[in-house]
């Protein structure tokens, strides 16, 4: 089954409830909803694959972006998390009047209002999977039932792995409870006791995954997902910013310096991934530039390919008004392509992270020539050309090109304010229209090959194996054809990861366990950077200039971010019932 995410969420319902809240027409034929019994679900094996579907669907909104502006949808945005971090951005200028400019100033009452709804929704999966753990005698189907136990414990590890990331330790909850019937507390739990949960649910998870599913069951969680989910669990409480905390605070990390332990478990755990011999990075044989580029470009249209090892299922169709399908092309698209939003545009700092060629050196007046491949692939640039059009990003005596000139007569209609346009991710197959049900189809990378590589890498250089740190770093620029990094330190690891995974989500979580997402995340120490691009003609003569500067004129305001935004604020409602502390330096609204 590749994973269908049609109309019937039945978790959610019947976690607070006993009645499945859609109708299910293939199996019921418009059946009211109320003559599906609880006990139904579990004897039916199509309801019960059905049931757990909302826990794939609602672990990431994909590339399924939300973002209104007005006051009380504020909190219901899904974001492509990315845009808080420094790599990419947004050309739509309605956006920073919406929760996304909200929260990127580090308005309070908006980042606690968007937490609680995380909260809410990675709760509610968590209760729908503890309702079917305490349902299993019902099941009978014994291959259904292994598979679906499975998927059940890693699904709950993956669902705390991500609170935890969000708000440090949790309430710990493996049981179905309702506070109306039962009075029932739970306090927060340590790092410590986090880890030790994620990392058992993973292990448990493990005895029960294939390495591989049959093709019609592509998507769901494998043997190597929860490798990965215990080795990414081990990676982040290895990361020093968790370390010799707050004794009487140790859901925000270690009362004692825990990194060593960490890394060596991860390590452990990244060699049994290796091991299975299950993943493998896609290779690239061109050795043109323009051969590399619309390989390596290729690599992030193939859904579930031999380097993925978790990834969101968009739907096939695309169709977004039905089922999951987004519309990340068409948000994506230059003016050129009738494109009005302009959602993904790469900044400046990104561009800059990209090195050169095999002999090469930069050149101001030609910064475009001979850089590292994945640019090509990651990035339109004034100049390059795609879908046989050259992108025209510059000004000619001060007058706008095409793709920065606004489609349409919309007033909020967006175009980069950057210089640059998104090419990784992106169909260029794709029609571009208005269609008001079928968009986009590409997957959303949640893990793949080539981020085990980088974990493992950077892995072995914090534990002193800067052999094995070189040998793994320089897996994935040899894929690309870029020569190989020699003299290994932590800034060429992060570097690399940076080219690597650009714009995929762990860039925005690397830079909370670098501890570095005050710095990179501040307006005012890393204003986002723009590229104008001017050329003058005068006769015969035509001059083409270059110019970086701020992407704002007061980047402080635009993107604010303190040292209490690592953790999230819990929300009051838990704190006043459950009796537990809240993150440091978070107000009741």
């Amino acid at each position: 089954m590749n994973i269908r995410f049609n109309k019937i969420l039945s978790a959610v319902a019947l976690a607070a409830a006993t009645t499945l809240t859609t109708s299910c027409d293939s199996l019921f034929n418009d059946a009211p909803i109320n003559q599906i019994s609880e006990k139904s679900i579990w004897k039916n094996p199509q309801l019960l694959d059905e049931y757990e579907n909302s826990w794939y669907r609602n672990m990431s909104n994909g590339f399924d972006i939300y973002v209104p502006s007005i006051s009380f949808a504020k909190s219901r945005s899904r974001y492509f998390m990315p845009w808080f971090g420094d790599q990419i951005t947004v050309g739509k200028s309605t956006y920073f009047n919406a929760g996304y400019g909200d929260i990127l100033k580090g308005n309070e009452t908006q980042i606690t209002n968007w937490a609680a709804t995380q909260w809410s929704k990675y709760f509610t999966q968590i209760q729908s999977i503890n309702t079917l753990f305490e349902n299993l005698g019902e099941v009978s189907n014994g291959e259904q039932k292994n598979r679906i136990i499975g998927e059940a414990h890693f699904m709950r590890g993956y669902y705390y792995y991500m609170l935890w990331r969000m708000f440090g330790g949790v309430t710990l909850i493996d049981h179905t409870y309702n506070p109306l019937i039962k009075e029932e507390k739970f306090p927060r739990a340590s790092y410590q006791q986090m880890v030790d949960f994620i990392v058992a649910e993973a292990d448990e998870a493990a005895k029960y995954l294939p390495q591989v599913h049959a093709a019609s069951e592509t998507g769901r969680a494998t043997l190597g997902a929860a490798l990965m989910l215990k080795a990414k669990t081990y990676m982040w409480a290895s990361s020093k910013v968790f370390q010799n905390k707050d004794a009487d605070k140790t859901y925000l990390g270690f009362a004692d310096d825990q990194s060593r332990q960490m890394l060596e478990k991860a390590k452990q755990t990244y060699e049994q991934l290796f091991a299975l011999k299950q993943y493998s990075l896609i290779p690239i044989s061109a050795t043109t530039q323009d051969g590399i580029r619309e390989e390596y470009r290729n690599i992030f249209l193939t859904k579930n390919s031999q380097e993925s090892i978790f990834e969101v299922q968009h739907s096939d169709d695309g169709d977004f008004a039905n089922k999951f399908g987004h519309k990340l092309d068409r948000d994506a698209a230059s003016p050129f392509f009738t494109g009005n939003t302009a959602a993904y545009t790469p900044t400046q700092n990104h561009v800059d992270e990209y090195g050169m060629q095999a002999g090469k050196t930069y050149d101001a007046e030609h910064p475009y020539d001979n850089r590292d491949y994945r640019f090509y692939a990651n990035i339109l640039y004034d100049g390059c050309t795609y879908r046989n059009h050259v992108m025209d990003i510059h000004y000619t005596n001060n007058k706008a090109g095409v793709d920065l000139t606004a489609y349409g007569s919309a007033y909020s209609a967006g175009v980069s304010k950057t210089g640059y346009y998104m090419g990784k991710f992106i169909d260029k197959s794709q029609v571009i229209d208005n269609n008001d049900t079928y968009g986009s189809k590409q997957n959303f990378i949640i893990w793949r090959y080539a981020e085990a590589l980088l974990d493992y890498a950077e892995v072995c250089y914090n534990l002193g194996n800067t052999a094995l740190a070189k040998e793994y770093l320089n897996k994935t620029r040899q894929r690309v054809h870029m020569p190989d990094i020699d003299n290994v330190t932590m800034e060429s690891i992060m570097n690399e990861r940076r080219v690597e995974m650009a714009f995929e989500e762990t860039t925005y979580w690397d830079l909370f366990r670098w501890g570095i997402a005050e710095e990179k995340m501040n307006g005012s120490s890393n204003p986002l950077k723009a590229m104008r691009v001017d050329v003058t003609t005068n006769g015969d003569a035509t001059t083409t200039k270059y110019t970086i500067s701020n992407l704002n004129k007061s980047p402080e305001k635009v993107r604010y971010f303190t040292k209490r935004q690592y953790y999230l604020p819990l929300p009051w409602s838990e704190i006043k019932y459950h009796g537990i502390a809240q993150n440091p330096d978070w107000t009741e609204q």
